[in-house]
């Protein structure tokens, strides 16, 4: 059975290596990072289940690396480790998208039983998330099985593909920015010279735009990519 695997982002090294070796024993895959920057390069650029967020951390603090996570589009459970009496940071924290918080000092259990909650809460929004069926005119995009049919003619896409596909579908009505899709689809900001992102959607307009006779996907000139329910 595979470990669930949980980030430890937090600057003292006793507190870090206390909860790494308590998680560890309750059978979980530990790695532990002592500093924003690079705890963020490590969500951004890696799975992770569940990630433990120090508030007050060099670099980069616990609530600007939120920030940046869930402006990527990562939606990994994040819980918050705040001192007692940080009320504001709490706040912040929540309005800002973490799953929960424990404040300092906190009993080991009490830290587990929340890390087990939101394990479970987590579990079961990704079965639903894998249950998603996308249909948008002709188009129909099973998420579980990774299958994408068009006027009922059944296309391959590589997992790449699918991936953005997907993430297009999701905001279908929205335009989402080069940025926006690098950040969630290959998990790094966005570079100045970089085209990916143009030539991953030029390979999925040629097997699901060009054969037929009505575009999915659309280019919104200088910002994005959107694809329209044409029942709106």
């Amino acid at each position: 059975m595979t470990k669930e695997k949980i980030l430890i982002i937090e600057d003292d090294k006793k507190i870090a290596r206390v909860l790494s070796m308590e998680l560890e024993y309750e059978g979980y895959e530990i790695v532990a990072e002592l500093t924003g920057s690079k705890g963020l390069e490590r969500i951004l650029n890696e799975q992770w289940n569940l990630v433990l967020l120090d508030v007050m951390l060099p670099e980069l603090s616990g609530l600007e690396v939120l920030r940046r996570v869930r402006n990527a589009s990562v939606q990994v459970p994040i819980i918050l480790l705040t001192a007692r009496d940080s009320v504001p940071d709490k706040v912040a924290g929540l309005d800002l998208g973490a799953n929960d918080y424990v404040t300092k000092p906190f009993q080991i259990e009490e830290l587990l039983a929340r890390i087990r909650a939101n394990l479970r809460t987590s579990a079961i929004h990704e079965q639903k998330e894998q249950m998603k069926i996308f249909k948008i005119d002709d188009l129909e995009v099973h998420v579980q099985s990774y299958r994408t049919w068009r006027n009922g003619d059944e296309i391959e896409l590589t997992p790449r593909e699918f991936e953005l596909l997907v993430y297009l579908l999701e905001n279908k009505n929205i335009v989402v920015t080069r940025e926006q899709i690098l950040n969630h689809v290959w998990g790094y900001s966005f570079e100045a010279d970089t085209n990916v992102v143009d030539v991953y959607i030029r390979y999925i307009r040629k097997k699901i735009d060009y054969p037929y006779d009505r575009p999915i996907i659309q280019t919104i000139r200088g910002v994005g990519y959107m694809i329209k329910d044409g029942s709106r």
